[in-house]
């Protein structure tokens, strides 16, 4: 997938990155996934490997958040794409996301998934 778009997908739960890394295979996308909110900033601060958005869940467990996440990011490099994914801390989005993020709650369908990082990407270019 040499020209494929790359995406940072950060999630703590095996089966659910999993579960993310085929939806968004099946939509054309590569993910390069880690498991935490400080590898993603390792990851992103050592040269992005080359991705275009983040895909964030926004509790992952100890360390920083989905929210804190995407803020140091968007230090790095302003107006970066943010995808934040959620079950429960959906209704704090609006205080706590950086501005023109987008918002998936969980559970959503593979289709959703690649749609919404599509579109992010299409209106960031």
């Amino acid at each position: 997938m040499g020209n494929a778009v790359r995406v940072l997908v950060v999630e703590d739960e095996a089966l659910i990155c999993s579960f993310i890394e085929d939806a968004l295979l099946d939509g054309g996308i590569e993910a390069c996934s880690v498991s935490s909110g400080e590898a993603a900033l390792s990851t992103f601060s050592d040269g992005r490997k080359g991705c275009r958005a983040l895909l964030t869940d926004v509790n992952l467990g100890d360390g920083i958040t989905g929210w804190e996440l995407a803020r140091r990011i968007r230090e790095i490099t302003p107006g970066f794409p943010v995808i934040y994914m959620t079950s429960a801390s959906a209704p704090d989005w609006k205080s706590q996301g950086v501005d023109g993020s987008v918002l998936i709650e969980k559970p959503f369908a593979p289709a959703q998934l690649a749609a919404a990082v599509s579109q992010l990407l299409d209106t960031a270019a």
